[in-house]
């Protein structure tokens, strides 16, 4: 990968939240030019202000090292390899995808985390701003979603975490606990229920309010928790209530939803912003410094590696660092349901890139089994013209975080666990009627295996596969050749530092 920058890692004290006192120290020196705690969330200036803060953390893609929440959930899976230089290129990634990673893992370590600041920049709205205006009332339900959203992360991808929902106090750091991952979930639900009545709808937003969440994003959320737990009516009225909302629809073509056009689009639920228009370079990006990074880097890690790769003509995927390598496996289950459409705007081969006038140049380069993902793909479109910056670092790709077509699948799967395979058969043949696919007639077991199907390449590289095979029950069939190993790896170890000083129990197997 290139560069290759060293970047000093900052061991905070209170490494669950953000802010939180460790001791006397440089921590309670005085900062020129802020404002008091106390005197602080008054107004509603103040209240957007930490609003943002607290959706700043969804943007926390790289901060003092690699730690994306999408490569974190889709390198595990059975749809990419890490790829890169080699199995010393960012190593916390390759032993994800080799299921050798442990609780000293960079990645593991940063997005744990990032959610944990999210919740902790959510907690200081809720907890401390007063409410007394309709526009403060509105930001405080939002920061309930993105708490929400903060622990749903935490829970599936953890289990039992702790639950932190004031300030705490210095002396209470090492004092807590685990909380189990219903009460977890519970919170959330709760959460989510009191956000959704204050809530605007999208179609309420104005231009500049896209990025926002709004009552179809709670009532979203919300349903997937309601699926993760089983709680399969539940869930469905939820999914349902979005989808008769009018707000949501799908966009022409998986490759429209991933479009720079498609950004905030009609099928977007919640999405976050990144821009091309900071103008980094080689000598002004800031590998070092912690949240202010604006563009999109994960991008150019994942477009084809460069020195191998030319591109179609008339294409617009330049190459990269070689990180997400698509497998054949992912390749060949399109090509055994037929998928020709949305499987040329997910993932191709070396044998497509030469008809189309590329080149690959070396086939036998590290982790890669010929095959190419274009979902999050490092297209020139979405980049700075050289006279504005360097276009390798100027990726401006938001990262789609719930999109309608989920949605929809998520609502088939939660009618035909609760009995009315109907309506789960109408809501899946809306996803494959967008992907030229007929409809599915079938009942019994064979629908919900169209449905399992229908998700493993709607959402593929997306970061659902690993967690969907892992609720299922599959991820020892299906991942137990790339290393899975049953009651330890459906979770991630906590990270060493949480264990060691926040005295947290470690999970199974680590």
């Amino acid at each position: 990968m290139k560069p290759n920058h060293k970047r000093n890692t900052i061991i905070i004290g209170a490494a669950l939240l953000l802010g939180v006192g460790c001791g006397k120290g440089f921590l309670e020196q005085d900062i020129p030019g802020r404002s008091p705690l106390e005197g602080y969330y008054k107004t509603d200036v103040d209240a957007t202000a930490a609003t943002f803060a607290a959706y700043d953390m969804l943007q926390a893609e790289y901060n003092w090292g690699w730690g994306s929440p999408l490569l974190l959930k889709t390198l595990p899976s059975d749809e990419s390899n890490a790829g890169g230089n080699g199995p010393g290129d960012q190593p916390h990634y390759q032993a994800l995808d080799n299921f050798t990673h442990d609780s000293q893992g960079e990645s593991i370590l940063w997005v744990w985390r990032m959610n944990y600041f999210g919740a902790y920049r959510a907690n200081q709205v809720i907890n401390r701003v007063a409410g007394t205006s309709d526009l403060q009332k509105r930001l405080i339900a939002e920061c309930k979603v993105l708490r929400a959203y903060y622990y749903s992360e935490l829970a599936v991808l953890w289990g039992d975490v702790p639950l932190v929902l004031k300030n705490l106090e210095p002396g209470e750091y090492t004092k807590t606990p685990r909380t189990p991952r219903a009460q977890v979930y519970a919170q959330i639900e709760k959460d989510l229920k009191e956000a959704i009545p204050v809530l605007p709808v999208k179609s309420a937003l104005g231009a500049s309010e896209r990025f926002r969440v709004t009552k179809g994003t709670a009532q979203s959320l919300l349903g997937k928790v309601y699926l993760y737990q089983q709680k399969w009516a539940e869930a469905a009225e939820q999914f349902n209530a979005v989808i008769i909302s009018g707000e949501y629809d799908l966009e022409a073509s998986v490759a429209a939803a991933f479009s720079k056009q498609g950004e905030f689009g009609k099928e977007s639920v919640f999405e976050v912003p990144f821009t091309d228009q900071k103008r980094y370079t080689w000598d002004n990006f800031p590998w070092d410094r912690f949240r202010e990074i604006e563009s999109n880097i994960h991008i150019k890690l994942m477009g084809p590696r460069e020195e191998h790769y030319t591109r179609m003509t008339g294409d617009s995927l330049d190459g990269g660092w070689g990180f997400n390598t698509g497998k054949k496996k992912l390749y060949d289950a399109f090509v055994a349901a037929g998928d020709v459409e949305r499987r040329k705007q997910t993932i191709f081969s070396i044998a497509e890139l030469e008809d189309g006038g590329g080149e690959f140049a070396d086939p036998t380069v590290w982790d890669f089994e010929g095959y190419i993902q274009r979902k999050y793909g490092s297209f020139s479109t979405f980049t700075t013209h050289p006279d504005d910056g360097t276009p390798d670092l100027n990726y401006g790709s938001n990262s789609r975080l719930i999109r309608y077509a989920d949605v929809l699948l998520m609502a088939a799967e939660a009618y035909y666990r609760a009995g009315n395979e109907g309506r789960a058969r109408t809501e899946l043949n809306k996803v494959r009627s967008r992907a030229k696919l007929g409809d599915v007639l079938i009942g019994g077991n064979a629908l919900f295996e169209a449905i399992v199907r229908e998700r493993q390449l709607e959402l593929a590289f997306e970061g659902f596969r690993y967690l969907d095979l892992v609720r299922w029950g599959r991820a020892a069939t299906e991942l137990g050749g790339l290393g899975f190993k049953p009651n330890k790896h459906e979770l991630l170890p906590i990270p060493d530092e949480d264990v060691r000083i926040g005295h947290l129990e470690q999970n199974k197997g680590y």
